[in-house]
């Protein structure tokens, strides 16, 4: 035996050798794969951090309002407004007198929230859409095409804005809550939010999971499993849908960012979260309305702005790299 071989096959620390070390699931080898990727690794760092940053002011604001101080959120402050950072304020006022630090990551939560609540309506329609379809195949599946097709010809924010409009500002008399019982407006236009930006965000979710499905199902291992008996919720929930985990995975990440700036678009037009409530779209539309040709007040635009692509940005990246983790061309 050479000494080359002889290094190959000596063993590691735990005294096995290498033809005895357990083999990585795939989906170890895809987070391996994703811990290699740096820009990958920037983006998440940036997620987080946008995260916990938007957390600590929910956090901040509830503490005021448990101690009994004024909540920094609404607070109006004293004074000549809007005020440019200070060290008091470091985002600077509102034209009320308002933090923007505190709307600005408060406003975080809500833009996070919609986008994240969103992506799950969106990935839920779309996967189970998909895998219907391209599973069943045939008649059935140029039918659920169709339709998606149709749905993709309609102008999405023309819908959203439609269902928004439709639905009342404020729901009355909800069973259980009593007949006079009365949601305020803000959880109710919050909730058309989600629903109408995730009801229309589907689409391309559940082409790519058909087209994924299409080829999974023609496999060997579903072929034999079918051969074995197994039924059809069996062989779907058991043999494909864990296959199509990657692509599900990489599709919300993507999904995600697409839903907030569709938030913030809506906001922008005043069609989302009602005021006192703010989202990074209505700072953004506030900030502008404020702008005039005698002065400019930068920091109401700046500071959100940078936030929401900060998010989009990490979103992205983090994307990029579950989407080269996954793929096994590249392996």
């Amino acid at each position: 035996m050479s000494d080359a071989a002889g290094r190959r096959e000596a063993p590691d620390a735990r005294g096995a050798l290498p033809a005895e070390r357990p083999a990585l699931s795939p989906l170890g080898i895809a987070m391996r794969r994703f811990r290699r990727n740096r820009l990958a690794l920037v983006g998440l760092g940036m997620l987080l951090g946008v995260v916990g940053a938007c957390a600590a002011g929910i956090v901040w604001d509830r503490l005021a309002v448990w101690t009994g101080r004024p909540e920094p959120y609404l607070h109006l402050l004293p004074g000549i407004h809007p005020q440019p950072p200070s060290l008091a304020d470091p985002f600077g006022t509102d034209p009320l007198g308002r933090d923007v630090l505190a709307r600005t990551l408060i406003g975080g939560c809500i833009s996070l929230g919609v986008g994240l609540a969103s992506a799950a309506i969106s990935v839920f329609i779309g996967t189970f859409w998909g895998l219907v379809a391209g599973y069943t195949g045939r008649g059935v599946d140029t039918a659920m095409m169709r339709f998606v097709d149709v749905l993709y010809g309609l102008p999405y924010v023309l819908v959203v804005i439609l269902l928004i409009v439709v639905v009342p500002d404020r729901a009355i008399g909800l069973g259980f809550l009593g007949p006079d019982a009365e949601i305020p407006s803000v959880w109710v236009r919050t909730a058309v939010l989600f629903a109408a930006i995730g009801g229309v965000s589907w689409l391309t979710m559940a082409r790519v999971v058909r087209g994924q499905a299409l080829s999974l199902r023609e496999t060997p291992f579903v072929e034999a499993a079918r051969a074995m008996g197994a039924g059809h919720a069996r062989i779907v929930l058991h043999e494909v849908l864990p296959n199509l985990m990657g692509t599900i995975l990489v599709c919300a990440t993507l999904t995600v960012p697409l839903a907030i700036l569709q938030e913030s678009f809506l906001s922008f037009l005043g069609l989302g979260v009602p005021p006192p409530m703010a989202s990074w779209g209505t700072l953004a539309s506030e900030a502008i309305e404020a702008f005039n040709p005698v002065r400019t007040y930068w920091w109401l635009l700046l500071f959100p702005c940078l936030f929401l692509a900060a998010t989009l940005m990490g979103l992205n990246f983090v994307g990029d790299g579950l989407r080269d983790a996954f793929d096994p061309r590249s392996r």
